[in-house]
């Protein structure tokens, strides 16, 4: 197969841009491999069925329905969910103990689309458990079993029982009234809001509901502070408790306060922390590596086992499955429960944000509920293109490496920490770029840092 496989089945999941990268020759391709890596039974052999669901971008009616072939020629059947986000396909891979595919791009522009998969039980498929696996299998055409009969296609509505499921792990029935605005950026979140938050305690003001994968108002990239301007503003605007953004897939969940500022990741991964802690005392907590170490102290401080983790789903899920953590955070807005299957749901954490706000006394703001949970000063994510990324970073090794009182950690790049400061360099697993987070005490001294190790990166 004449394109470069490895540019497009990557560490997590598929990705590419469409249909010069990703088309359907090569939708169908995956769904064959996929049906065989997973160990789906043809249906010679018994009731094998993946389930499949599809975000807004219009690519994904003409992908999806090639890799239903591709699976369904594998004598595999499917279970079609139709328009979903991310982890209400997670759901149904978990309700239904069944293999499950998605097809979205997550955050990136229109142009692209991709595909998540996962085994049963929303069990991640990444490099090493079986998409390298798949890469080898799509460079050439997975035949189909001899005498094989062709699986079944059926569809298969999940949304309500999806939202009646997590309103079970997060009741909202005693919450005091609050005024949410919700920006969906035109991503699946307008699907599913107004199913799961129809609580009639809630006042929902909806900023681009309407499915639009060509995203004709911004991208559905909440990590980028450019994407939350029209929600901060209509917060502030509205007079609302808090404003809630989801990314085009819907599974990562940004919040932003009364004022209009954006809440940082690590400020909501510690406050669904401890409530997770009140349920499950001395319960162990994950934290990818990039969040505040306010995280790991807050979980001490309330009696939890904070265990840090290499940035990425699959990582996060198999530690979750290692070390029966309930519950971890990533600084990108992406939360994973072990009560929905180690699956991430941005729903699941905007359902925890609004129940601890609703359940505070009356006049009590979310800047002053997660205030406490905001200790030190973080750049946020810092990207850079550069022609040699690994030269960049061994001059920032050679630059901090013997520093006194100064240490240095692999476990995802390179993280580099001092009295009271920490930053970590690494490489994108997506993108052609390095990635640089920095946290420190005060805004100056985070500033100094981040300025001085960019200059090296980008020398």
């Amino acid at each position: 197969m004449e394109r470069d496989l490895a540019a497009i089945i990557k560490a997590y999941d598929v990705r590419g841009i469409y249909p010069d990268q990703l088309d359907a020759e090569l939708a169908e391709r995956v769904g064959g491999a996929f049906a065989v890596v997973v160990g789906a039974a043809s249906r010679d052999g018994g009731p094998g069925a993946i389930v499949l669901g599809r975000d807004m971008r219009p690519s994904g009616v003409e992908l999806s329905e090639a890799f239903k072939q591709g699976v369904t020629a594998q004598g595999v059947d499917v279970i079609d969910i139709g328009l979903a986000s991310t982890d209400l396909l997670y759901f149904a891979s978990g309700s239904l103990g069944l293999p499950g595919a998605m097809f979205t791009a997550s955050h990136n522009p229109a142009r692209y689309n991709g595909i998540k998969m996962c085994r049963a039980g929303a069990v991640p498929v990444g490099a090493e458990t079986g998409l390298a696996t798949i890469r080898e299998l799509v460079a050439e055409p997975v035949p189909a079993p001899a005498g094989v009969v062709r699986g079944m296609v059926t569809e298969r509505p999940m949304l309500d029982a999806y939202a009646a499921h997590l309103l079970t792990l997060v009741p909202l029935e005693c919450i005091r009234p609050l005024k949410v605005v919700v920006d969906a950026g035109n991503g699946m979140a307008g699907l599913t809001v107004p199913v799961v938050l129809s609580h009639g305690s809630l006042t929902l003001v909806p900023m681009y509901f309407e499915l639009d994968g060509t995203f004709p108002n911004h991208e559905a990239n909440p990590i980028d502070p450019a994407n939350l301007v029209d929600l901060t503003e209509r917060v502030v605007a509205e007079g609302a408790d808090l404003g809630l953004a989801f990314d085009g897939d819907a599974d990562r969940c940004f919040v932003v306060d009364e004022r209009g500022r954006p809440v940082d990741p690590s400020a909501l991964t510690a406050l669904i922390a401890v409530r997770e802690l009140a349920r499950h005392p001395g319960a162990t907590i994950l934290h990818n590596l990039i969040t505040s170490r306010s995280v790991p102290e807050i979980v001490s401080a309330h009696g939890g086992v904070p265990v840090r983790t290499q940035v990425g789903h699959s990582f996060i899920k198999a530690t979750m499955a290692e070390t029966g953590a309930v519950f971890g955070g990533e600084h990108s807005g992406h939360f994973y429960f072990a009560d929905f299957w180690n699956a991430d749901s941005g729903m699941l954490a905007a359902l925890h944000v609004l129940a601890a706000l609703g359940g505070s006394p009356a006049g009590t703001t979310l800047s002053s509920l997660v205030g406490r949970y905001e200790v030190y000063v973080a750049s946020g994510e810092v990207n850079s293109k550069v022609s040699d990324a690994a030269g960049a970073i061994a001059r920032v090794r050679a630059t901090f490496e013997g520093r006194p009182g100064v240490s240095l950690d692999f476990l995802d790049g390179m993280t580099v920490a001092g009295p009271g400061w920490w930053f970590n360099v690494r490489l994108s697993n997506t993108e052609p770029l390095v990635r640089l987070n920095v946290e420190a005490p005060t805004g100056d001294e985070m500033a100094q840092l981040r300025d001085e190790v960019l200059g090296l990166i980008r020398a």
